[in-house]
């Protein structure tokens, strides 16, 4: 049987209902898909600029600081080794990129497996459409409260839909995404997921965004 969803409106009221895509809402989630794309997603946000200088690179040091014998002392060719204080590090961090290559498969699945987990929690909200004329914050907000949606929410607001994301924007619990951008990370740290009906994930249309279900 096709799950479904009450539709509500900004007030509260339920106005009707929605079939969700069961290959998207009522598949049974992969955990171990999820922990693998959530931690490839993390991996790649890193900016692996941290750096070290080697004793090639560390000013100085390019003379002998005593000769090869004699001294009664260890044998050295630079006061810029790294045993010396000041010299170059050895084995140091180096810029690097921490990106993870992710089959296409493997986040569709991992999306799909965290919407699923979502809506068998109870935890998604479908509206008919925010309905607002110009940007208004304190409307949002009030819409949010009146609909039970407390703690960190996702909204999946349309791209041409201007005056709801700019409404949004202003709310620090409220991270606003266009439908192509919903990812597995957004979806498992947030308490609720708000849609619109035309905003719903489907399987029909092809894929071509890692966000895309």
């Amino acid at each position: 049987m096709m799950p479904s969803i009450d539709v509500r409106n900004i007030s509260g009221d339920t106005v009707g209902s929605a079939d969700l895509d069961e290959a998207i809402f009522g598949i049974e989630p992969n955990l171990a898909v999820m922990h693998q794309v959530v931690t490839a997603q993390l991996a790649a946000k890193r900016a692996g600029t941290q750096s070290t200088k080697t004793r090639a690179e560390v000013r100085g040091g390019g003379a002998k600081p005593w000769k090869q014998k004699g001294t009664g002392r260890a044998r050295q060719g630079s006061i810029r080794a790294p045993q010396w204080r000041g010299g170059g590090v050895a084995l140091g961090p180096k810029p690097r990129s921490y990106a993870q290559k992710t089959p296409k498969k493997m986040i569709k699945l991992a999306l799909r497996s965290a919407l699923s987990d979502r809506f068998a929690s109870e935890r998604i909200i479908v509206l008919d459409s925010w309905g607002l004329d110009a940007p208004k914050t304190k409307t949002a907000r009030v819409a949010l409260e009146t609909l039970g949606a407390s703690g960190r929410v996702v909204a999946v607001v349309a791209r041409d839909d201007v005056n709801t994301t700019k409404s949004l924007a202003n709310l620090q619990h409220v991270h606003v995404v266009q439908p192509g951008e919903l990812n597995t990370y957004d979806v498992l740290v947030s308490d609720w997921l708000v849609f619109t009906t035309d905003t719903l994930p489907s399987s029909a249309p092809a894929a071509t965004e890692e966000g895309a279900a």
